[in-house]
């Protein structure tokens, strides 16, 4: 499956626009990383375990955008976006979509 963030892939010819891949994943804080992440507020610096739970979170999204994709019969999806949205107090979600598409040869 070829992934890309542009509207082509050099070399490629698409045969068949499939439709619209998404991939999503709706993720909440833990309680442990929310008492080192206020701490971490206080002194300053990345929150690492934040970075690590949106990091995960965007690989889940990307690899169920990839399973959806499969299931419409795409060699590729082009133009892939992310997106968050906070659906209640201490969870998001994070989707990811895209154009599903055929290609020549």
């Amino acid at each position: 499956m070829i992934l890309s963030t542009t509207e082509f892939i050099p070399n490629k010819e698409i045969d068949k626009i499939l439709g619209i891949a998404r991939g999503s994943t709706v993720r909440s804080r833990n309680a442990a990383r929310d008492l080192v992440a206020q701490l971490k507020n206080i002194i300053g610096g990345e929150i690492e375990e934040y970075t690590k739970l949106q990091a995960y979170a965007r690989e889940q999204a990307l690899d169920r955008l990839v399973s959806d994709a499969e299931k419409l019969g795409a060699d590729a999806v082009l133009n892939i976006r992310f997106t968050t949205s906070v659906i209640a107090q201490g969870t998001s979600e994070i989707l990811a979509y895209g154009t599903a598409v055929s290609l020549k040869g």
